[in-house]
C-alpha cells in the first residue's frame, strides 16, 4: 500500500487481514509495553479508516479481536453511506 507521502507499507510491518474484511490490513509493531496491532481499511474513497487497536498476547490473532474489528468496520462503513 502506498501512503500519502509516497511511503510503501507492506510486510513485515503490515499484512492483509481478509479474515476481518476484504481490503482490511493489520499494522504490526512492538513498543515498550509489548506487541501492538492496529486494523485499518484503505478502500474507502481515498481515506484510511483505523477501526481497532489492541495489544497482542498470543501468536495467532484472537478470534475475539477479529470479531470486534469486523463489527467496528461494518459500523464505520454503514455510517459513511448515510
Amino acid at each position: 500500500m502506498k501512503l500519502q507521502l509516497g511511503m510503501l507499507l507492506g510486510p513485515p510491518l503490515s499484512r492483509p487481514m481478509t479474515t476481518v474484511y476484504p481490503g482490511a490490513h493489520e499494522l504490526r509493531f512492538r513498543d515498550a509495553t509489548g506487541i501492538q496491532r492496529v486494523f485499518y481499511y484503505t478502500k474507502s474513497a481515498g481515506k484510511i479508516l483505523v477501526f481497532h487497536a489492541f495489544a497482542k498476547k498470543t501468536q495467532k490473532t484472537p478470534a475475539s479481536e477479529i470479531r470486534i474489528g469486523q463489527k467496528r468496520l461494518k459500523e464505520m462503513l454503514e455510517h459513511e453511506q448515510t
